[in-house]
């Protein structure tokens, strides 16, 4: 065990230590989107076990996004309408009470569904180790370390979570996501935990550095004992992911939309949670051909965080440009280190390009940057719209500071609620999340915090699900539960669902809004309906050197 272990570091590293360079000496991305939900009522319907990507078409398909049939389908409605339970009961979404009625009614049905497949043997781990789930999905538990344990970090009172972030360097303000998560988690434990169990959340400050993730993650496995891991950033989570999965712990919901999360063939213990930067990146180039018709083709330009993060954009956007010329006539990707201080030279650049359309693909302050530099380089006199990234939709973090200069610019945001945007404060959930955040000593201005509520929100969700399953909470019954999650997100635009059906559908978000931005008001106008296309993109086996996806 230990060979191995020490191996898989060694390789780790040195992959990690490729990508630091690669990116200048920094990494990152990250995120502030995604969750979703559905109609008022209840949602936990059973989606079957048939894979829901097979007809797609993959000559259209990037994977890890939609086609682009599959989102022009889903903006004009015409996407296949998922079955109702005309027998479920309604809940009122107006209320607290109500909302937790409808989670405890959504969590009932995934425990009786998977329970039933585990008294019928169909599911759990079998007497040849493999661990069986929806859709096919399957992991090898004879390939798991001899000293695995189903129950490691678990104890009578206590289930230990580890989870690496940023708080500290250059994108220090996604640090704010762990510390509104944490605050869930005193309200959580406060009224009962997770099975009489408290939740503990383990912090590891990585300052974006991918080196530094493998450091941390090694500790929390081998010294702090963890149940479960988290990570944050595109590049961190790409240098730790095959270890994490070759140790067998679970790693759902992590903090970035990178499309190689939905990978549950090779990646099975990995799951992402909002949406995929791919199919973010279709929405985009959808968007600029329904809406800018009568100046078709465009030329477009990205102003792009170089590391993984950007690539995945990058790689995305230029997908949908050799694909719809139509479309884009020129696409210029422009690069920026992620530590730059300023973006003066690479917004001259693009300012020279002369683009019908600019669109921001980084995260953290150079959004923030982004959008005073387009100002002071007079490029929104002759844009014809411009977008910031989804992982930059937080009003106070990126927005605000930005003052009128932000005002007009659209996001495709992946239907996140902020939860200091006015015209959500009077919702009973973003009430509730506002209030433990003034509880706990902490500032509800600070819409980072809020955002840890959207990634607790389903983690402790999938925890109630696997503590209710035969025998009790488990690493496997946990991913068995995360596999099979349906239900409702408070704090996600209504019409969007949140759900994954094992090897068939590895993404949990794949519905937006797109929206645009009210500098006067402080606030994201939804223009249109939201879209939502849930299992509709193909799964992402990611391939760096060959172009993104398999």
């Amino acid at each position: 065990m230990g060979i191995r272990r020490n191996l898989l570091r060694l390789l780790a590293l040195l992959f990690a230590f490729a990508m630091v360079a690669a990116a200048c000496g920094s990494s990152d991305d990250d995120d502030s989107s995604g969750s979703g939900s559905e109609s008022a009522t209840a949602t936990a319907d059973d989606h079957g076990d048939d894979d829901h990507g097979e007809e797609e078409e993959e000559d259209t398909s990037i994977g890890g996004g939609l086609s682009q049939d599959a989102a022009e389908k889903a903006i004009e409605g015409d996407d296949e309408e998922e079955e109702v339970d005309d027998d479920a009961p309604t809940f009122d979404r107006s209320t607290l009470d109500g909302i937790w009625e409808e989670a405890a009614y959504n969590r009932q049905k995934m425990v009786d569904k998977i329970t039933a497949k585990m008294d019928a043997g169909e599911w759990g781990v079998g007497d040849d180790g493999i661990l069986r789930g929806p859709a096919g999905f399957e992991i090898n538990m004879n390939d798991c370390p001899a000293d695995w344990s189903d129950t490691t970090g678990i104890t009578d009172s206590e289930i230990r979570i580890g989870h690496t972030t940023a708080q500290s360097g250059n994108l220090a303000a996604y640090g704010n996501i762990a510390v509104g998560w944490d605050n869930y988690l005193q309200w959580v434990n406060a009224n009962g935990g997770v099975g009489g169990r408290d939740v503990t959340l383990l912090v590891k400050d990585d300052g974006y550095v991918a080196a530094q993730t493998i450091e941390f993650i090694d500790e929390l496995i081998e010294s702090e004992n963890v149940f479960a891991l988290l990570t944050l950033g595109s590049p961190n989570t790409l240098a730790v992911y095959d270890q994490i999965n070759a140790e067998c712990i679970p790693h759902p919901f992590v903090m970035t939309g990178h499309p190689a999360w939905g990978d549950p063939v090779n990646h099975p213990w990995t799951t992402g949670l909002q949406l995929s930067y791919s199919t973010e990146a279709i929405l985009w180039g959808t968007w600029i051909k329904n809406n800018l018709a009568d100046d078709l083709p465009v030329k477009v330009a990205g102003l792009v965080m170089d590391n993984d993060f950007g690539l995945a954009y990058e790689l995305g956007f230029e997908a949908y440009a050799e694909g719809n010329p139509d479309v884009v006539s020129e696409y210029l990707p422009v690069r920026h280190d992620p530590a730059a201080p300023t973006l003066t030279n690479e917004v001259t650049t693009i300012a020279a390009f002369q683009p019908d359309v600019f669109i921001s693909m980084t995260a953290g302050n150079p959004c923030l940057l982004a959008i005073q530099e387009v100002e002071a380089a007079g490029l929104l006199e002759d844009l014809k719209a411009a977008f910031t990234p989804s992982v930059c939709k937080g009003i106070a973090a990126y927005m605000a500071p930005a003052g009128m200069a932000a005002d007009g610019w659209w996001i495709v945001g992946g239907g996140s609620k902020d939860t200091t945007d006015p015209k959500h404060m009077d919702e009973p959930f973003i009430k509730f999340v506002n209030q433990n955040l003034e509880d706990g000593g902490l500032d509800p201005a600070i819409s980072l915090y809020g955002i840890g509520y959207t990634y607790g929100y389903p983690h402790v969700e999938a925890l109630r699900v696997a503590a209710e399953l035969p025998g009790g909470l488990t690493r496997t019954n946990f991913i068995m539960a995360v596999r099979n999650i349906d239900i409702y997100g408070p704090l996600t635009l209504d019409g969007i669902t949140l759900a994954m059906n094992g090897a068939a559908d590895g993404y949990f978000v794949e519905g937006s809004d797109f929206s645009l931005f009210d500098a006067t008001e402080q606030t994201w106008n939804m223009v249109g309906d939201v879209v939502d296309a849930n299992g509709a993109s193909p799964n992402c086996a990611w391939d760096k050197d060959n172009g993104g996806c398999r």
